[in-house]
């Protein structure tokens, strides 16, 4: 009977009866192996110029990820501030369920709010409750600071419910997954199911073997082609010897076609100097993306790669979605729930995420070890700009080398 309702959720999702669909997770201090919180938000949304914007407008400074086509930010869909206060949503498809409100689709806004405004958890919970009604809204908001407060507010026009991260009856393995659908909502209804299930069977994997990490997330999870419901890996599908193109369903993993960035924000320790909260991007389809870690405290001068430019779009995210046309070629109605896998992996080990994945693999092992270097460096803004030159350089000529773009 289980088995039977997943089915039914997936028929529905395989009808696309939602683009803005997302995966995430929380995951407390007191269970990453550095222990600091993490967040991660996988984004699915039709809109897939994504970029990285700086703001300076509020009580707090803040780093944030905006559509492109939304050059002032009105709407952020991750980011962080000063104080080192994180927020992010996925989009919920059971708490308004016999609601008339006209008002909606406001989650992008709200987060903007909360980033200019909020220093901790306790005081995004006050915000909650001071602003205004309806708040437009049906989401799951996922928020940690630098004092340890981690959770989720699944919240509706006219109320909320606080799943606190921290509490061992909620979250006995210190985190909590969310996709497209709430705990408290109807339980009849939502989405994501499928999706939840598989992050669900790989987090617990990867806590049972203290690995409940950045790298973790970005290279396995949110580029994870293994299927809960079916059982299917597409990596291993890959690995057989088969020449020219080859076609899969690609339908409800982690990464869909309608996915346009991966970013995890990685926060402090108590007492540790929030400067170091870190935010790793990877723009574009994930697939074809590879990671840019970032800081808010270098204002606006970040990396050139993730933010806007003349054309009104971020490079690296202009180049990641060029490469994920090879993988979706066929172009008539539902096209894009067809993957030529060959393209991403193969046999002959020239796949696009195979190529990519020494690069990825280096700024991951740089970072980390500036990181720890900098923690203790007093001059560690001027080294994070020239990481950032270097980054720039390095990642255009690796692109430019193995993709001609």
């Amino acid at each position: 009977m289980k088995y039977l309702l997943l089915l039914s959720v997936f028929f529905l999702i395989t009808l696309n009866l939602s683009v803005e669909a997302c995966t995430s997770i929380i995951i407390s201090g007191k269970s990453t192996p550095d222990g600091r919180p993490i967040m991660w938000k996988n984004r699915d949304t039709d809109t897939y110029q994504n970029a990285i914007k700086f703001f300076d407008d509020g009580k707090y400074s803040s780093l944030g990820l905006i559509d492109s086509d939304d050059p002032s930010g009105e709407s952020v869909w991750i980011g962080y501030n000063s104080a080192g206060f994180a927020i992010m949503n996925t989009a919920s498809y059971n708490l308004i369920m016999n609601d008339s409100i006209d008002l909606k689709d406001r989650e992008g806004i709200v987060m903007r709010e909360a980033l200019m405004q909020c220093a901790t958890v306790a005081e995004f919970e006050s915000f909650l409750n001071n602003y205004q009604k309806p708040l437009g809204v049906e989401a799951n908001f996922g928020v940690i600071d630098a004092v340890g407060g981690a959770a989720y507010f699944e919240v509706s026009n006219f109320s909320y419910k606080k799943l606190d991260v921290n509490d061992p009856a909620l979250a006995p393995m210190g985190y909590m997954i969310h996709t497209n659908f709430s705990f408290t909502g109807d339980p009849n209804s939502g989405s994501g199911q499928i999706r939840y299930k598989t992050a669900e069977d790989l987090f617990y994997q990867a806590a049972q073997q203290n690995n409940l990490t950045v790298r973790f997330i970005l290279q396995d999870v949110s580029r994870s082609l293994y299927h809960s419901l079916t059982k299917t890996d597409l990596k291993k599908i890959s690995s057989e010897n088969f020449d020219g193109q080859r076609f899969v369903n690609f339908t409800d993993f982690i990464p869909r076609y309608f996915s346009s960035a991966a970013v995890v924000i990685q926060g402090v320790k108590a007492g540790e100097n929030v400067e170091f909260t870190t935010m790793w991007a990877v723009l574009g389809f994930p697939l074809t993306s590879v990671v840019t870690p970032l800081w808010l405290c270098m204002g606006e001068k970040q990396l050139a790669l993730v933010t806007l430019d003349k054309n009104g779009t971020a490079p690296l995210c202009d180049k990641a979605i060029q490469l994920k046309k090879q993988l979706f070629p066929i172009k008539k109605s539902y096209g894009e729930n067809y993957i030529n896998i060959n393209a991403l992996y193969n046999a002959a080990g020239n796949g696009i995420m195979q190529k990519l994945q020494p690069l990825d693999d280096m700024i991951f092992e740089r970072t980390t070890n500036n990181l720890d270097t900098w923690r203790n460096n007093k001059n560690f803004k001027q080294e994070i700009q020239e990481f950032y030159r270097f980054l720039d350089q390095e990642i255009k000529q690796q692109y430019m080398d193995l993709f001609g773009i």
